[in-house]
């Protein structure tokens, strides 16, 4: 059925979030879910305001406890003195230029931490506490009657409703196209969730997400669209720094680059496919992470899996986590070299396994490999554990290996300048022999990247497949990852070098590890940039960046912190952007994603199970932002608190806090377990 909370389209000014009960209920919550809620009234009112210019101004606010007090609070875009539209006294350490909806504006420079690691202290290795029996054993009930119910289902329906099956069996002469075994798990586990997933979404992936509302009739097997939509709070999307806008400096810089390059540039790299841009950004790129050089990709998956078969071949050894992301095993896989896995982030399984292969050399004939690769993630994507970097250096150092990480979503996201793994650990770029990220997860793009010594990525350019056979990275993406990077590093000003001078190479980005670390910090030039791209001052002197990396470290670590104090048993890193909170049951993930979503306030999260993560280790996934507010994850943690309570989630050992004194306490949570 229909979301209860639906907005409908026409109505012209609908209340976003309908009333269930007097917010004098909820005295913590009630702040942010009138912000919401007036926030959602200006929205619905600038789309279906007939002036351009009414249309095209942006919302101005500050934070919802000086503004919003009442039930009564109602946003009046018309009103300029309207303190929700245009702020009293706009703040010096925040510029409201972008749409509360997409960027929560936060001025209380309380809420901000650093991301870094202490010296002083040995790297923790993170464990998973392990759930009382009943709770695992109710698991594998689930699993196992849904399976068995299912083959019942099958076998009878087979004989006395074949009509439903024809797709699965041989018929007119043909084999069937969709294997009976491989369709099972789609059509008898997750069809009958479906709706927890694929959830389409219209506008901005920010803060807030507007979700299309619908329901089915056949369980799933088709959905119906009811045409309203639903505003929500997001707390599922990849959008770590806050960078995927439609308003602001680097969706400007995107339009511009637009107008000048169009959308695409229709061919290969290694063919007609390569444009300035490309430079630009590899060059950045490089400056960025303190390499020699990069190679930029137009998809983050094929990243891996196409470059590793150029890294690696017959008579290679890959050694590979455990629990690495599936692009990785797809390279592998493809390269034709032996894989030896060890225990997920495990340095000790990782020494074992180093020692034996040395020792024991290539099968069969005991010959020393060709080269062996270490492969491990900056920070796991399912499990939000950060890579022991320290101690996999020390072995480096010690056995000869390559190092290989995939920082897919600890770039931008990690350490106290954005600059991952490294930047946390404050190890130098250059200890590393291949560093590859993605730009979908912080820099609010997409595709991927490689970096690493110049005459590697030279390489690579021609033996990947990616260079000659890919379609290249279109023009608005590289205007977005030049415009977020820079707006990281902050931009210099420089003179403009004479044609003589000026290049489009990687020379003036190269940086050799005997280069300081105010070397890898320092701003980048301006000519390093194409002269159409005028960033806001706050974006150019790095200055709204830096807000953004503190804003993400708080809210990760209050997340994690406040969800472990109310007793969830919670996986990952504090400083991780991703927060898996364990719900083991299937069912329980299920309903967890549905009572979130029907809450006054609707929230979407992710909830993640079988096969992608082990059979009893179901799991809701939390992706903190930048762009949330600490009333919005006040209001995560709040749900969170009731529909645990509801379904028996809170399993964690430790001591508890209620969640009046977690909000209260937030900042004192935060610092004490930095």
């Amino acid at each position: 059925m229909p979301s209860p909370v639906a907005l409908n389209a026409p109505t012209p000014s609908p209340f976003i979030f309908k009333e269930t009960g007097s917010l004098s209920k909820l005295p913590l919550m009630s702040t942010a879910m009138l912000y919401l809620s007036a926030v959602q009234q200006a929205y619905t009112r600038a789309r279906s305001h007939d002036s351009s210019s009414a249309a095209s101004t942006p919302t101005r606010s500050i934070p919802p406890s000086v503004t919003a007090s009442s039930e009564d609070a109602i946003l009046n875009e018309d009103d300029t003195n309207n303190c929700l539209v245009n702020s009293l006294t706009l703040p010096t350490s925040e510029v409201f230029a972008i749409a509360h909806t997409e960027f929560g504006h936060c001025v209380n420079e309380a809420y901000r931490c650093v991301s870094e690691h202490d010296p002083t202290k040995p790297f923790q290795e993170h464990t998973i506490e392990e759930p009382p029996y009943y709770v695992l054993f109710t698991t594998y009930i689930s699993y196992l009657m849904v399976i068995c119910v299912s083959h019942a289902r099958d076998f009878f329906g087979k004989r006395f409703a074949k009509s439903y099956f024809t797709h699965l069996m041989p018929h007119n002469g043909y084999a069937a196209l969709n294997s009976d075994f491989d369709s099972f798990y789609a059509r008898r586990l997750q069809r009958r969730v479906d709706d927890c997933f694929s959830q389409p979404v219209a506008g901005v992936p920010g803060r807030t997400v507007l979700i299309l509302d619908r329901y089915s009739t056949d369980y799933n097997l088709t959905q119906i669209y009811t045409g309203t939509k639903t505003r929500a709070l997001n707390i599922s999307s990849y959008n770590y720094l806050g960078f995927s806008q439609a308003q602001g400096g680097c969706s400007d810089a995107v339009g511009e680059c637009i107008c000048r390059y169009g959308t695409s540039t229709c061919g290969t790299r290694l063919e007609s496919g390569s444009s300035e841009l490309h430079a630009f950004a590899e060059a950045l790129v490089a400056r960025f992470l303190g390499t020699e050089d990069a190679l930029v990709s137009s998809m983050g998956f094929a990243t891996n899996s196409t470059f590793i078969p150029a890294l690696v071949g017959k008579k290679s050894l890959i050694i590979s986590d455990e629990l690495n992301h599936t692009s990785i095993r797809v390279g592998a896989r493809q390269s034709g070299a032996q894989v030896r896995m060890f225990k997920h982030n495990d340095m000790s399984s990782l020494e074992s396994v180093l020692r034996e292969v040395i020792s024991q050399g290539q099968p069969k004939t005991h010959r020393p490999w060709k080269k062996i690769l270490v492969i491990v993630e900056g920070l796991y994507s399912m499990e939000g554990t950060l890579v022991n970097l320290l101690r996999i250096i020390e072995l480096k150092h010690k056995y000869k290996f390559y190092l290989f990480v995939d920082e897919a979503h600890s770039i931008g996201a990690i350490g106290p300048h954005g600059r991952g793994v490294t930047d946390y650990f404050n190890i130098h770029p250059g200890s590393i022999d291949v560093l590859m990220g993605t730009f979908t997860k912080s820099f609010g793009a997409a595709g991927g990247y490689i970096t690493g010594p110049k005459t590697l990525i030279d390489a690579l350019r021609l033996r990947g497949y990616l260079g000659p056979y890919a379609e290249a990275m279109a023009p608005p993406v590289l205007a977005q990852i030049i415009a977020s990077i820079a707006s990281i590093m902050g931009v210099a000003p420089a003179p403009q070098p004479s044609k003589s001078q000026k290049s489009l190479n990687l020379a003036s980005s190269i940086i050799t590890p005997k280069d300081s670390a105010d070397e890898l910090q320092r701003m980048v030039p301006a000519s390093m940039l194409p002269a159409w791209i005028n960033l806001h001052p706050s974006l150019a002197d790095g200055s709204e960046a830096r807000m953004r990396i503190r804003r993400l470290a708080f809210n990760c670590r209050y997340l994690h912190a406040g969800l472990k104090k109310l007793g969830f048993i919670i996986s990952g890193h504090p400083f991780s952007p991703i927060v898996p909170l364990l719900i083991f049951n299937p069912g329980k993930c299920v309903m967890f994603a549905r009572l979130m979503r029907a809450r006054r306030v609707p929230i979407v999260v992710v909830v993640v199970g079988y096969p992608a993560t082990p059979l009893e280790k179901g799991r809701a996934r939390f992706c903190a932002s930048a762009s949330h507010t600490k009333e919005d994850i006040d209001m995560v943690l709040q749900a969170c608190d009731e529909i645990g309570e509801i379904l028996d989630l809170k399993h964690g050992l430790g001591e508890r806090w209620g969640i009046d004194e977690i909000c209260e306490r937030a900042v004192e949570l935060v610092h004490s377990a930095v």
